[in-house]
């Protein structure tokens, strides 16, 4: 366990000076709100730091490193892997008021801002411009660009257009140092010089606080076209996911439901073929109207090669918009249905999803655990969320996640998509295996404070 100082008076008072009192939250109700992001775990700071500019960023970080206190770099707590909470107490740097596109370029393509604006508030300006940030985490109308890029954050359009490392082409950040360093470019390419850009991108914050970002921009799809196809074995289904990206088609969504997701949105289903359907896949294409209603049909005809029950056109915006209502409401039901609900989302070779989905039942039994899986069926990644009736049970479903992960690994997958490593997943993959403490468990870790510490702070 690292040996930290506690905020004392005098380090209060300096902080303080250094970044001004009004930047400074001190009172347990406040705290409170620091002291979590959006799983389980929580720990609260001993001070909240809301900083509006890199210099108090800056400043803060330098005295964290002076008197040896800990810092958590904080975006909006939306976080599913604990890497916003801050285990050693100290210091919690919210970044959630450095709020502002400062600019928005269309000539050049770009969108220029602070860590702390909203995914969906971004695409929405740019919008209004004919112009996409394709982008979209599940949480992105209450995430954080800066969160985004500190996991490299996907979402459903992954398939086609990438992860958010795609389109952060240059960066201001902090170092654990306080030194302020700018990494990229302005333009569309950049070959000149290390890549320091890009290793910043998903390092959840254990090389640096990421304090302005330079977003590549692309004109705007004409239009949209949604499927919705069902099927009697899930196997079945993310059989039809390969062989759709195998003949060449690249949707801009390929999302999947399984059966217990079914039956627990089933009276938001307003498709009569869902009652007995053992999986739903979500087929999305965009561009021009022509060429994407000829590559639709096509994939329709896909589906019903490998099995599907029934294909359905969901053409107009709101059709579409219901599909997704439903696909996002999964993880809010069944965290109001079971006591006990742990996230997990990991990543196999397009070849192995069937493989993977088809061995999810076996856990079930072992473990005495209830599996609801959905996901981005298009690049790999598959939610996995492990349920049980009774919170006493949870040793046994850790114990399930850890050989569930074991498995995947053996698949040449890895043991996180988007989600991030955080405090959740802090283990080391050794020859297919995982050592240490279990997934959700709080293992060691230090905190954000200089280039000399071996093993600085996760955060998001």
């Amino acid at each position: 366990m690292p040996s930290y100082s506690p905020i004392t008076p005098e380090i209060l008072s300096e902080i303080k000076g250094a970044v001004g009192s009004d930047a400074v939250i001190q009172t347990t109700e406040k705290l409170c709100e620091f002291e979590k992001d959006a799983g389980e775990d929580a720990c609260l700071p001993e001070l909240v730091v809301e900083a509006t500019s890199p210099r108090q960023v800056s400043a803060l970080l330098r005295l964290a490193n002076r008197y040896s206190f800990p810092v958590t770099p904080r975006g909006l707590g939306t976080g599913l892997a604990g890497g916003a909470i801050p285990l050693f107490g100290g210091v919690v740097l919210s970044l959630a008021k450095m709020n502002r596109i400062l600019s928005i370029e269309k000539d050049n393509l770009i969108a220029v801002v602070e860590p702390g604006v909203i995914t969906l508030d971004l695409q929405n300006a740019v919008r209004r411009e004919n112009l996409f940030y394709p982008p979209d985490p599940a949480s992105l109308d209450t995430c954080s660009i800066g969160g985004n890029a500190a996991t490299n954050a996907g979402g459903p359009s992954c398939v086609k257009y990438g992860t958010t490392r795609e389109y952060v082409l240059g960066l201001e950040a902090v170092l654990p140092s306080g030194e302020i360093v700018e990494a990229g470019v302005r333009t569309r390419k950049g070959v000149v010089g290390y890549d320091l850009r890009h290793l910043l991108l998903g390092s959840e914050g254990t090389l640096g606080v990421i304090t302005k970002l330079i977003l590549k921009l692309i004109p705007h799809p004409q239009t949209i076209t949604t499927l919705v196809a069902f099927f009697p074995k899930l196997t079945s289904a993310m059989d039809a996911v390969t062989a759709m990206l195998v003949r060449g088609h690249v949707p801009c969504a390929v999302e999947f439901l399984d059966d217990r997701c079914l039956e627990i949105t089933g009276d938001l289903l307003p498709f009569e073929e869902a009652r007995l359907a053992k999986a739903m896949l979500i087929i999305e294409t965009d561009g021009v109207q022509r060429v994407i209603e000829e590559e639709m049909e096509t994939i329709g005809e896909i589906c019903m090669e490998q099995g599907a029950v029934n294909v359905v056109m969901a053409p107009d915006s709101l059709k579409r918009a219901r599909i997704w209502e439903i696909r996002r409401e999964v993880s809010l039901r069944i965290e109001d249905r079971f006591p006990l609900y742990l996230h997990e989302d990991v990543v196999v070779p397009i070849g192995k999803i069937a493989d993977l989905v088809g061995c999810l039942r076996g856990f079930e039994g072992e473990y005495g655990i209830k599996i609801y899986s959905f996901g981005h069926a298009g690049d790999g990644n598959i939610h996995v969320n492990i349920t049980a009736e009774d919170r006493k049970c949870r040793d046994r479903a850790e114990e399930g996640i850890v050989n569930l992960l074991k498995k995947v690994l053996s698949m040449g997958g890895t043991i996180s998509g988007e989600h991030g490593i955080g405090i959740a997943k802090k283990t080391v993959p050794t020859d297919g295996a995982l050592c240490g403490k279990h997934p959700h468990s709080k293992g060691n870790q230090t905190s954000l404070r200089s280039p000399a510490d071996t093993e600085p702070r996760e955060n998001i």
